[in-house]
Order: C-alpha cells, then structure tokens, then sequence
C-alpha cells in the first residue's frame, strides 16, 4: 500500500515463498491415508481493504454491477444490496498462487453475466506459472480457465495501467489482451476460450522501469498497456471498427485500427516523451481522452499532462489542469461520466505528498477544479470530507502538520470511475483500499462531496505470522505486510488502529508469553528507529525496545514462556538474547545469523532455532545454543516450526521443498530426534488449537499436502489421522506463511494468506464453547420475502428478507427451505449456509444474530438452475412455518 509495497512480496519470495509453492509430489514415499471431511465456514478477520486497488470496472448495461481487481489479492464483485464486496478467485489453488494477481478485468456489456479476468502475478521467475484468461458466465461465481503461452503481472510495475482486457462492446465473442514482456497484442474471437497474438500489431512496448535490475522485475518490458473501442463504428453482432491500443513506449504510445484490427497504424500528432495509461472513450462527444506520466507506476511518476484527442477531426488538444512545469506526478486515473459525457475526471496518481489529487471538469476538459486547493500555504481548502469511521485505522495514528492531513486523500491512486448509471456515485483505489463517494455532485454545486471507504468484504493483506493467545482481551494477534497488523479484539469488527509506537511498515514475526499472554513482542521493518515493540497489557498498549547493533529487519522473534526474556534473530545480525524488555542485548552463541527462532511453551530458559537443516536448542535463556544431532530434516530454510504448549520440549516442524526432505516432523524431547509422520506428504505451517471433547492432546492444524491433495487439515489425534477442512472453492492461493488454532475455541482456525487476508474457520455446529452450537429456535412468528433479483440462463441471483413479526428480539436464526426445483445455490453472502439435496439451511452470522421485534434481517446469493426457477413455497425458522410474503 506504500510507495514500497513491492518489497512486501518480493521479500516473501526471498525468505521461500518459492520452495513453499511445489508443483509436484515430495519424492519420498508416501502412506496411505484416509481423509476424512467437514463442513466448515470461512470469514476474514475484518481489516476491510489493506492493500493496492489498481482497477475498477463498471457494466456499462447494468446497473449496479461492478468489480475490482488487486494486485495480489483477486478479484471482487460489488453487492449492491449490502454495499460490499464479495471475492471471486478464492477457489485459486496452492500450484497455481499466482492467479491471485489480477492483471485486468472485463465486463461483458452484452451479456453482463460474463465476465473476464487476465490473472498472473509476475512475469519474471518468481512465478512458476503462466498467464492465464478466466472467464465465467456467472459473474464469477465459476470460472473457465484458458492459460496463455507468457505470464502477466498483476504485482508488477505499470500495473495500475489499462484495462489491458477488453471486449467488443458490439460482438462480444471478440476480446483483446495486451500482453507484457515483449509478447504483443492478443485476441480471441471464440469469447475467451482460445487465444492468437495480433501479428501484425506494429510495437510490442519497449519501456521499463530499470533496465539494470537484474531480477527481471524492474527491468521487464510493460509491453500493451489499454484497449479501448469506440462503440460508435459498429452495429451489434459486428465488430467494432475502430479500436485504439496503448503501448508502453514514450514515443510511440498509441495506435489505431479502423478495420476492426485488419490493420494497425500509429495515432498520429500524439504527445512523445510521455506513456498513455488509460485511454477512454466518450463516444457521444467523439473525444478519446488520455492520461500520461512520464513513469509507468504505480509509485513513480515526475511529470504528466492530460490530453483530448478529437476522434472525427484527429485534433490534439492539452487539457492537463496544471502546466506540466507544475507536475511532480503522473496522471492515471481517467474517467468519463456517461450521464453527462462533457464531464471528466483524472488523478495525480503519484502525488504521495502533501496528498494525491482529483481533478474535474465539466466542459470535456476546457477548465478544471481541484478536489483540493490552498488557501494561503500551509493551509487547504477541501471540496470533500472524509468520514472513515467504517475503517479508522486509515488515519494510520497520524497527526501531520499541514499541508498534510490525516486520513490522506489517497495515494497510487490509478483506479478511478463515475458509475455509468449514477452520477452521484465514484469509486476509487488506493494503495490502501477503495474509496467512494455517492453524492459527487456537491462538488459542483459548491457544497462538499462526502467520501468514505468503499471496501468492506474487500480484504487484501499479506499475512507473515499469527498468533491467538490463551486469555486476555485479544482473540488474535496479526503480523502484516505494508500495515504492520493488528490486535483483534472481535474478529467481525475493524480494529480501530494497526500497532503504534512504534508503527512498522511490515510486522515479520511476533509472540506472546505462554503462561502471561499479557506479554506480546513483535518485531518488523521500518525505515527510520527501532524494529521491536512490547506490549505489557495483552496488546493494547505498546512501547519501542532498543535495536542491537546492525539490525536491518524485523527477523523472528521468541518470548519466553513466562515473559521474562526474549530471543531475537533480526535481519543483519546474529541471533540476541536480553533479559526484561530490550535494552540492551547479548550475542547468543552456537546459532547461526538468520537462523528462525521459537520458545518452549513450558519452560522459560529452553528456546529453539533453525537453520539450513540443522535444529538448535538452548537451554540457559539463549545465551547459548548447541546444535541437535537430529537428521533427515529439510535443507532449506523454508521451514515453520512451534512447540507445544502445555508440555515441555513437545516440537513440531514443517517444511522442506520438492527436491528433498518436504513434510511434517515431531520431537517429544526438545529436537534432540525427531520422526517424520509418513502420512503427510507436505507441509508448510503448523498450529495448535483447543483439543476436541474428550481428546487429550491438542488440535493440529497444517497447510499441507496430504493423501496427495493439498489443503488445510485438522488432526485431533496427534496425526494420526487428517481432515482435510476447506474445499476446493476456499483455497486462497498461498497459505504457507502461518497457521494457528484457537486455545478457547474447538475447531476454530486462522490462516494466513498472501493478499486475501486472515481467513478464519469453524466447524458447521461450532465448537464446545462458543464456536457455535445448536440451532436456534427463536419464539414468535416470522415473515420471509424471497426476490429473484436477476436471472440469467442456468444462474440466478436472490434476495431474501426474513422479518420478526413477533414481540420477542431473537439473538439467533436459522431459516430453512426446499428448492423446488432442484435449484443450488453457488455463494451465499450475510449468512453461514449448508444444502443438501434440495433443502438449504442459512444461519446467522456473528454480527447479525440479534434480530429485535418488527426488524428484519437480509442475505443473499447466487445459484444455478435448469428447466424452471420457481421459488420455494415456504420457511421454516427453527420448527415453525413462516408466512411468505
């Protein structure tokens, strides 16, 4: 979310997010084994946003109907009703991580029930895999998956430009891509099912970031960066004629095909020295306006102008709002409202100080205003107020001296669109959510426009670690990329701020106490000051330690079981040991620089390490550490490892890499041996949670490859035997950085995952204590009123509102009904749910139990249907019949 939010994903690649993606069985034999199954249900622990929105996309035939894509974190549809997000590509699997990169997005204006996605995260070797084009007839509730013969590059520079997927808007089984790294412009005319480049499309790009970048991120060509039409030189069932293509190349930025993509020719007269990063099309007043920045995105950027191109006359005119002499960013965002074509709107996308900046105009770009001015300098005069009680941790704690203000306006603000149907309503991204406004035209009128964050169901944090203490106020404890995490306190609430004094740009690694989970550490990187914090009261307060010579980054970190003392493996220095809070630090012996560390649960003075193979175990406080004679373990670093709580020298380790020892590893004396448990053939992270009724060791939880399926698995008898918990549509990519159980709530599990957030589950008919329970049976009568929202052939969207109609306020429910006609739902949002065979049943979640007398409570979903799609003719909330309105 920062101008270095990179570096987030990069360093997790660095530290083996790579050795931690295996494309294939580990080599040695693997047991038999039977996996068993449950019904679990998936939320995020709310953060709301958290990361890089660089697109947003707006049906252009239906209202209402909208998505957004990240960078590393999927893809999202707009649920008008609740006005939230609801994720699209969490069926995205372990193999393929990369998908969660979405590098473009479509949607399908001539039959708004398909939409595109061009997936891919790097386009270097970071990314084992290809591109692929996803396409679905659902609104994304399914996909079809098409790979390409390159990759793309959601993550990658120059990916707030675009859209670099386009469709026809007159013969939509027509789609152009805009591909990276030299590969050209592509095209499918089957609707997305098989692709062939554009041969002869006359420049592939030639502009990177930093030729000398030797990793092959900076230094890759951006190649085409937009396809837009002009919908005006078609007819329906013909395809578009003209069709204008930006490249990456600051003297050749854009071309034009006037024979729907016969032949290609450079624009002529078009600005030099500049890139194109959107081009848009208002096709009543025949304008194309472009974007430029001198820099590809989305964090540089030193100068831009905005121009007009006249698509009838082919006139240049320069309609930037400010001399370029008076640039220090580039313009991206881009945006014409089609209610009233003659309005524009644009972005100083890499404004990062005092603020980014909105621009608008309501005479196609003759005169413009600004979202902010000053008044006399420091001081601003704003067109908008900011309301971000919904997400407040946006103010970041800060207090700045004008002219900057807290919660800032935005920054890589690249995103930007005015709701083809509603003037009133725009949206757009930053590096750190998505914001929105729905009562823009103040800013005309001269009152003041309101904006708030757009963003709830949008989650899009990189997890590094995880940790649910015993007691206290706390329910989890989150190290984060780029906004350092955060103290959850009710997982269904945004947390007011992420960790303060001091704030780390990433949190690496943390811990807490055992025995006195008052006592949490954390430690991370920051630019400037110290890289550990304590906290004394569970959390909610902190206070900066002392940084021991040489220290770079965060590292791990290790509390002792009692709190008494800390063991810390930073970046760039060797493993340190202190005694209270940091003050001051000793060198431990025996361990080697950048080996991971961890604390015995038990005892105060045993820690551990690991480092290249090789298990190390302390005894005296980590003043000095001896290296266990134990073999056989993974070679690599690519290893999480956690004891026990509750039972000394219980330690459990996972990890390796497919070209050598890959598994899952226990010692019951303190890493002096350790056996290798032959029926996982993978894994990556290890937790422990409350044990089940009646077992008498704790729950396992491991992100794994086990009976050769990968997944996240329960174990509630030491390993013997697994239960794989997710499924298929909840995979989320990578979930290798870290995994925990809850100590006060069976079955509950936190995973983490690298751009989707911290996704919590439970078992379906909860825990033994307070994880769930028994169905509802609320008193008093009820009504339910079930709408078909929208229908399309073989899917359909419904709203249902149950109402008490009662005297009594229900602080649960749970509404049943049967499908008439063999209807199956595919997601459903605001409620937990289960369908077997015809019969649905949707229950409450934790934020909208309490249901008083004469109020209502409302879900929805999307399904699938053949033949009819009759509503079901009544519901029954707990044992009684509901009257259907």
């Amino acid at each position: 979310m920062r101008r270095t939010r990179i570096l987030t994903a990069v360093l997790a690649l660095a530290a083996g997010l790579l050795a931690g993606t295996p494309p294939a069985l580990a080599a040695h034999d693997t047991a038999q084994v039977t996996l068993a199954a449950d019904t679990y249900t998936w939320h995020n622990a709310r953060i709301d946003g958290g990361g890089f929105v660089p697109g947003i996309v707006f049906n252009r035939s239906e209202k209402n109907l909208a998505y957004a894509r990240t960078d590393i974190g999927g893809a999202y549809r707009w649920q008008e009703s609740t006005k939230t997000w609801t994720p699209l590509l969490d069926s995205v699997g372990w193999d393929e991580w990369g998908h969660t990169g979405v590098v473009s997005l479509a949607s399908d204006s001539v039959d708004p029930s398909k939409v595109y996605a061009a997936v891919g995260t790097y386009t270097n070797g970071w990314d084992p895999t290809n591109g692929a084009v996803l396409r679905s007839a659902d609104r994304g509730a399914s996909w079809q998956k098409t790979d390409l013969p390159f990759k793309l590059g959601g993550n990658m520079p120059g990916r707030g430009m675009g859209e670099r997927l386009a469709i026809d808007p007159n013969k939509d089984s027509v789609l152009y891509l805009g591909a990276p790294s030299g590969k050209g412009l592509w095209r499918s005319t089957d609707s997305g099912v098989t692709w062939a480049q554009v041969t002869n499309f006359p420049n592939v790009g030639n502009y990177v970031q930093d030729p000398t970048d030797t990793s092959g991120y900076a230094s890759d060509n951006q190649g085409i960066t937009w396809v837009t039409f002009d919908e005006s030189t078609g007819t329906a069932g013909t395809a578009t004629k003209t069709v204008y293509v930006g490249v990456a190349d600051l003297q050749n930025s854009v071309y034009r095909s006037t024979d729907a993509g016969a032949t290609w020719t450079r624009l002529a007269g078009q600005p030099t020295g500049y890139l194109a990063h959107k081009g848009v099309l208002d096709a009543v007043n025949g304008y194309l306006y472009l974007s430029y920045s001198d820099k590809g995105g989305p964090y540089d950027g030193g100068k831009g102008q905005l121009w007009r191109y006249a698509t009838a006359t082919g006139t240049w005119t320069n309609i930037s709002p400010v001399a370029e002499a008076d640039t220090y960013y580039g313009f991206s965002g881009l945006t014409v409202d089609r209610q009233h074509p003659g309005t524009v709107m644009a972005t100083a996308y890499s404004s990062w100080w005092p603020d980014t900046q909105l621009f608008r105009s309501t005479d196609s770009g003759a005169t413009w205003t600004k979202a902010w001015d000053y008044t006399s300098y420091p001081n601003r005069s704003n067109r908008y107020t900011m309301d971000v009680s919904s997400s407040p941790w946006l103010t970041f704690g800060a207090n700045p001296s004008p002219p900057e203000q807290s919660p800032k306006l935005g920054w890589m603000t690249e995103a930007l669109e005015i709701d083809p149907f509603n003037s009133n309503r725009m949206m757009y991204g930053t590096g750190a959510t998505l914001y929105g406004t729905e009562n823009l035209g103040n800013w005309d009128s001269g009152g003041q426009f309101t904006i708030k964050p757009m963003v709830q169901g949008l989650e899009e944090t990189a997890v590094d670690d995880l940790a649910a203490p015993p007691s206290g106020g706390a329910q989890l404890f989150s190290a984060l990329g780029d906004i350092g995490g955060f103290r959850h306190t009710d997982l269904t609430k945004v947390p007011s701020l992420m960790y303060t004094s001091p704030t780390f740009t990433t949190t690496t690694s943390l811990d807490f106490a055992e025995t006195n989970p008052n006592t949490v550490v954390r430690v991370g990187n920051l630019d400037s000051g110290p890289h550990i914090a304590f906290s004394t009261d569970n959390g909610a307060n902190w206070f900066a330690g002392t940084d021991p010579s040489g220290v770079s980054g965060g590292g791990t970190i290790a509390a002792a079981a009692d709190g008494g003392r800390f063991v810390w493996s930073p970046a760039g220095t060797g493993v340190q040991y202190t005694t209270g809070f940091g003050s001051s630090w000793s060198a431990s012996s025996g361990i080697p620089a950048g080996a991971a560390v961890e604390s015995d649960r038990v005892d105060p003075k045993t820690f551990y390490g690991f480092k290249s193979g090789r298990f190390y175990v302390s005894t005296d406080g980590g003043a000095t550490f001896t290296a266990s004679a134990a073999t056989g373990l993974p070679s690599g670093d690519s290893v999480r490892f956690k004891a026990l709580p509750g039972t000394k020298g219980d330690v459990w380790l996972a990890g390796g890499a497919t070209d050598g020892a890959y598994g899952l590893w226990h010692s019951t004396d303190g890493g002096a041996s350790f056996t290798k448990l032959a029926n996982v053939d993978q894994a990556d992270t290890i937790g422990f949670g409350k044990a089940a009724t009646g077992a008498s060791y704790q729950t396992l939880y491991t992100s794994a490859k086990i009976g050769g399926v990968r997944g996240i698995f329960r174990s509630t008898d030491k390993g013997t035997t697994w239960t794989r918990i997710n499924d298929d549509a909840h995979q989320w990519g990578w979930t290798g950085a870290a995994i925990t159980g809850d100590p006060r709530v069976y079955g509950r599990v936190y995973v983490s995952t690298n751009g989707r957030g911290v996704i919590y589950g439970d078992a379906a008919g909860g825990g033994d204590d307070g994880g769930g329970g028994t169905d509802p049976t609320p008193t008093g009568a009820c009504t339910v009123t079930y709408s078909i929202t929208n229908q399309w052939t073989g899917g359909f969207q419904a709203d249902v509102r149950l109402t008490n109609t009662g005297s009594a306020s229900w602080t649960s429910w749970s509404l049943a009904w049967s499908f008439p006609n063999g209807q199956t739902v595919g997601q459903l949002w605001n409620a937990d749910w289960t369908q077997s065979g015809a019969t649905v049943t949707a229950r409450n979640v934790s934020w909208n139990g309490t249901v008083a007398a004469g109020s209502s409570v409302s879900f929805g979903f999307t399904g699938t249907w053949t033949g009819t799609n009759a509503k079901p003719s009544s519901f029954r909330l707990g044992d009684q019949t509901c009257t259907v309105a």
